[in-house]
């Protein structure tokens, strides 16, 4: 009952203020101006706060300090304020020596993360300035000509290189079902020559040429699997990992390209002196950027010439082994299968290895 006497006394009364900033005398009774009293006191400090002004034309950086802002002193209770402190420490305790301490610890932590949150709001701002005016034709770009054609020609290859490794995986599952049917097929055949004997010979006959196809065919899955990993390989990782490089290039640009923007349009303000210090610093950003897009441009083509070296030897190897393959099996030719295998260092899978376990199928 107490505070909604209090909160409906606050709402209706009306509190007069002179030409100086003080306050006149209320008619109220004293208990709600000790409660006041109270809350002012366990609000928090102004004079450690910082005030963001996001008005049009206020002082640089927008920030007001207000341990300038003058006004009239708070009178409060100092009896409430030790009840909420509490008993005073001790002769020789260092209990307010460590909460010093900790609280500069804090309040550093604090303005560290501010500064964060300040630096990378002014960068997404910039950021997104120079990628509207782009966008829109308004702005420039950095553009390396022999560079960003480089990106183009990586960025198809990777498209059709996955279209090969979609069709290699497809031709592997197709074959290795086919595979499948002729091990069951031969299997069939061998349990009827031992039940037929008036046919033993020639079911004996398909049961042995379903056999070796079989084992060729294995042969030949070995040979594709190696070609599909070696496919995968070089663009789920050596392309990608050029192509996370490229990605980071890019947005270095743009925010070169936006600080640089930044330079140009201070540079065209007066030449007063709050202006020579926006320059001087607009200035620095810009060097910064400078550099950390110039080695990142350095790191994209050296990848891109590394990436080119190890493409042709992969797929040289590669598509060597994935010819002599296919021609042997389709040729009949086992010797000369297995000396491709042999060749390019290919493991023959087991049968059934493809197959998930029996704890996978559960």
């Amino acid at each position: 009952m107490m505070a909604d006497s209090i909160m409906s006394k606050a709402a209706t009364m009306e509190i007069p203020i002179n030409s100086n900033g003080d306050t006149g005398t209320l008619q109220e009774d004293d208990s709600l101006e000790q409660d006041l009293q109270q809350v002012m006191v366990s609000g928090p400090n102004l004079n450690e706060t910082n005030i963001v002004s996001g008005g049009y034309g206020g002082p640089a950086g927008g920030i007001i300090p207000t341990s300038s802002i003058k006004g009239p002193a708070v009178r409060f209770n100092p009896e409430y304020l030790d009840r909420r402190r509490g008993p005073a420490p001790g002769p020789g305790s260092s209990n307010n020596n460590t909460g010093n301490s900790t609280e500069e610890v804090s309040r550093g932590v604090a303005v560290e993360k501010l500064d964060s949150v300040k630096k990378w709001g002014i960068n997404t701002y910039k950021c997104t300035k120079q990628m509207f005016s782009e966008r829109f034709g308004k702005g420039s770009r950095t553009v390396d000509l022999e560079l960003e054609a480089q990106i183009d020609v990586l960025r198809e290859t990777k498209n059709k290189y996955e279209t090969i490794l979609r069709l290699a995986t497809a031709l592997t599952s197709h074959f290795q079902s086919m595979v499948q049917t002729q091990q069951a097929l031969g299997d069939t055949f061998t349990e009827l020559s031992q039940k037929s004997p008036e046919l033993q010979d020639e079911f004996g006959y398909n049961a042995e040429t379903q056999k070796l196809l079989c084992r060729n065919g294995e042969a030949l899955l070995s040979a594709i699997g190696f070609f599909v990993s070696g496919i995968d390989t070089l663009i789920n990782k050596t392309m990608e990992d050029t192509l996370m490089t490229i990605k980071l290039y890019e947005n270095t640009r743009l925010e070169f390209d936006a600080y640089r923007s930044d330079l140009e349009e201070q540079s065209l303000n007066p030449r007063d002196g709050a202006a020579m210090v926006r320059i001087e610093m607009a200035q620095q950003d810009y060097q910064i950027h400078r550099d950390k897009y110039e080695r990142l441009r350095s790191d994209v083509t050296i990848k891109l010439k590394f990436l080119e070296e190890n493409k042709v030897k992969v797929m040289q190897k590669q598509l060597l082994l994935f010819h002599n393959a296919i021609s042997a099996y389709f040729a009949g030719n086992q010797e000369q299968l297995e000396q491709t295998l042999i060749q390019f260092n290919v493991k023959l899978k087991p049968p059934g290895a493809d197959k998930p376990s029996w704890l996978e199928e559960q």
